[in-house]
């Protein structure tokens, strides 16, 4: 049955004054045929037109015809025209499946052999003439000379035309297919790209001729090839695949909208918190629902395999090598991609930490290709660019286990086929949900005109404030609310009424605070405590026992160590508590008693865990921590000058620094005591193994240890902290180790007072 075709509305006259030709991008005779017919009866006379090179293939086009207009007739106007092929709709929708390429043979949005002829007559709804916006070719030469670029002014002007209908393109299909073509080519025919390989070539002493060569190498090994085919084939792949394991990607609609209109007047740069193997996946679904274009991602080289490299790539995916610091023409041509992408504001994506995260917390961020983000502003580029700080978290991830496994010495699994699949069989269980959370965007141009700081300190504090903002907006899950009660049990068993009590108190705080959660949590509810306990057991996170009438929860060392994972992704939001726990405790045993030597404490307390979180300025920290204080007991201040610490430490409430602290203070005090120990010859392979063994001795002489302690994620903090004091390598440290050992001994004596385990 014939359709009606598809509602265009656009003009494809050129001005009343001028000599319209019109650019016909087709990759077929066919097409070709549809256009002149469609100019000539819209018309009403037969078009000048010009055949050029085609968008979706990459060759045909007279060029020589072309060149001749471009360069005999400036007041010519060039407008270009192209034939839209579209998948059938489905659910308000024109997107393709792996049906569509399976069953009828191929991209329905490049339909070959008979399928054209069949589509545009018995499917009218599926196929459509465009038009992109025109101009005159004097203003395209000028456009040209202007562009600093080496081509041909007819392959400027090709591009330009592609440019010109994929916008136009892009109001009916929509926005997800927003995709740059023949990337490699169009940095290629640059003149500064050209100047940067000359430059290398000569310091380097290689002829121009091998530096070229080897840049075209590069270029191909790093740059994504987005296709919009591969784009809805992955889209439905992913929708498939996160729902075997979980339930639903939640997002703000409103948060949304606010990237597509960040990315209507700036390049902005997505920065998630990089947890599970799903995080991009989740991302980039979330993003093709919305209809937003598709990021830029790097990505590691080591994930460039058949068939995960291509698949991804198409998706948008770009590979960068590991390690390339003596390597400058490779840099030069990163930075030129970079430089290309943010300059026609293509969104960028990259993980800030660098790679996943084995404990749960936010990781110190890697500056590389922020460096090169904020070089491309700083030469102009871009007015400003936005990074966009995004928390990805999980009600349960398939990852805990292999994370586990790393912690207690064991090797991480390569990227293989093999590993793949038995990533995917994972998803098989039950998860619960993703959530994913947009802070504020930060502002690179504002960090860079900051003329308070020295310019050296502008990125590492962009990172930082990224980082915080994460945080700031991480939720938390009702598996993170049950998790923070059996690991502050220190793995005694608990009814889910007993844990429910706690969860109760914890939730008060939350609401007191507006601490973001993921979800309307009824866990002072015992039925719904149990619910999420019996989730966690069927991933062996949890062992109960039931007997004498009731059910018990407890947990074993590798639980212990498994769901302090789904602690430590919320564990920043109670760390002005459990510091203010601290510095009280610390007061009973000082001479002085005064608001100065809490805040010294607290300081002292923020530096030796420096490693471990993201902490504001000192000013600001400080006013956090008092502030966290004055909602539970206002006064605070006057009540400890003129009654001491004691009272304040009954009203704080339920005591938090035991599980928010002493894990992390008992993992340093196991790397210290190994430091004391060591002597001046270090090794640090040995070092975390020798670590290893120490703690599980100090966790069977003294359970007061606590079980996910015995973590060499949490020992490398330790050894981040002691080397940049100098406790690592030199002449003799033992003095100075033996002081550190001590300093973190007070700090736990301190973070255990007055607690008791309920």
């Amino acid at each position: 049955m014939a359709r009606k075709p598809i509602p265009v509305e656009q003009d494809i006259t050129g001005p009343a004054d001028a000599r319209t030709v019109y650019l016909l991008d087709v990759a077929t005779d066919y097409e070709e045929a549809i256009l002149r017919d469609w100019l000539a009866r819209s018309l009403g006379t037969e078009p000048r037109s010009i055949r050029i090179r085609s968008s979706r293939r990459g060759k045909g086009g007279d060029a020589d015809a072309l060149d001749e207009i471009l360069t005999t007739e400036p007041d010519a106007f060039m407008m270009p025209v192209r034939v839209l092929w579209m998948p059938p709709e489905r659910s308000g929708k024109r997107s393709v499946r792996w049906s569509d390429l399976i069953l009828k043979f191929g991209d329905p949005r490049d339909p070959r052999g008979i399928r054209p002829h069949l589509i545009r007559n018995f499917r009218k709804d599926r196929v459509a003439c465009i038009v992109g916006a025109g101009a005159p070719v004097l203003e395209m030469a000028e456009a040209h000379d202007a562009s600093g670029t080496l081509d041909s002014i007819s392959s400027f002007v090709t591009r330009r035309a592609w440019r010109a209908l994929d916008a136009r393109e892009r109001q009916i299909r929509g926005n997800r297919y927003k995709t740059p073509r023949f990337v490699p080519e169009a940095i290629f025919s640059r003149r500064s790209f050209q100047e940067d390989v000359q430059r290398i070539a000569a310091e380097t002493g290689i002829s121009p001729e091998a530096a070229e060569k080897k840049a075209a190498r590069y270029l191909k090994e790093i740059a994504a090839t987005h296709s919009p085919l591969v784009i809805d084939l992955v889209a439905n792949a992913i929708h498939k695949l996160y729902r075997q394991g979980y339930g639903q990607i939640e997002y703000q609609p409103d948060q949304v909208k606010r990237l597509a209109e960040y990315g209507q007047i700036h390049p902005v740069v997505f920065l998630p918190a990089h947890r599970s193997n799903m995080d991009r996946l989740s991302l980039q679904f979330m993003l093709w629902e919305n209809d937003l274009p598709p990021n830029h991602t790097a990505g590691g080289i080591n994930l460039n395999f058949f068939p995960i490299g291509p698949l991804v790539r198409r998706t948008g995916v770009f590979f960068i090598r590991r390690s390339f610091r003596d390597n400058h023409l490779y840099k030069a041509v990163l930075q030129n991609y970079l430089d290309y992408l943010i300059e026609k504001r293509f969104n960028l994506e990259w993980y800030l930490e660098g790679g996943r995260s084995r404990s749960g917390r936010l990781l110190p961020p890697k500056l590389g290709m922020l460096n090169y983000v904020v070089d491309a502003q700083r030469r102009g580029k871009a007015d400003d660019v936005l990074l966009i700080p995004i928390s990805i978290a999980y009600d349960q991830i398939q990852d805990v286990p292999d994370y586990a496994r790393e912690a207690q010495g064991g090797d991480k699994e390569k990227e293989s086929i093999g590993w793949l699949f038995k990533a995917v069989k994972s998803m098989r269980q039950r998860y619960g949900d993703i959530h994913i959370k947009f802070a504020e965007p930060v502002s690179v141009r504002a960090f860079t005109e900051d003329t308070t700081e020295a310019e050296s300190l502008a990125v590492p504090k962009m990172a930082f404030e990224v980082m915080y903002r994460i945080g700031k907006v991480t939720p938390v899950t009702p598996t993170a609310m049950v998790s923070i009660t059996l690991l502050a049990a220190q793995g005694k068993a608990k009814t889910a009424a007993q844990i429910a009590d706690q969860c109760a108190a914890l939730m008060r705080y939350i609401e007191d605070r507006a601490i973001p959660i993921s979800e309307d949590m009824r866990l002072h509810e015992p039925e719904q405590v149990a619910l999420v306990l019996d989730w966690l057991e069927q991933n062996e996170n949890v062992s109960s026992h039931e007997a004498l009438g009731r059910r018990v929860y407890w947990l074993n060392d590798e639980q212990m160590l498994r769901i302090s994972y789904y602690r430590n992704v919320v564990v920043h939001h109670f760390l002005n508590r459990s510091i203010a726990e601290v510095a009280l405790s610390s007061l009973k045993e000082s001479a002085t008693i005064s608001v100065d030597a809490f805040n010294q404490t607290a300081l002292e307390l923020r530096d030796l865990l420096k490693f471990e979180f993201f902490f504001p300025e000192k000013g600001e920290f400080l006013e956090n921590v008092a502030r966290d204080l004055e909602i539970d007991i206002p006064g605070w201040r006057n009540m400890l000058v003129s009654s001491g610490p004691e009272p304040l430490i009954e009203k704080i409430g339920q005591p938090m620094s035991r599980w928010a602290l002493v894990p992390f203070l008992d993992a340093y005090q196991v790397v210290a005591d190994e430091l004391v120990a060591t002597g001046k010859t270090y090794s640090e392979k040995k070092f975390l193994k020798a670590a290893l063994d120490r703690a599980h001795m100090y966790r069977i002489e003294d359970e007061t240890i606590a079980g996910e302690s015995a973590s060499q994620v949490l020992f490398k903090s330790a050894l981040a902290l002691a080397d940049n004091r100098g406790l690592l390598d030199g002449p003799d440290r033992s003095t100075l180790r033996e002081n550190f050992a001590e300093e973190i001994s007070r700090a736990r004596t301190f973070a255990r007072s007055g607690h008791t385990d309920g």
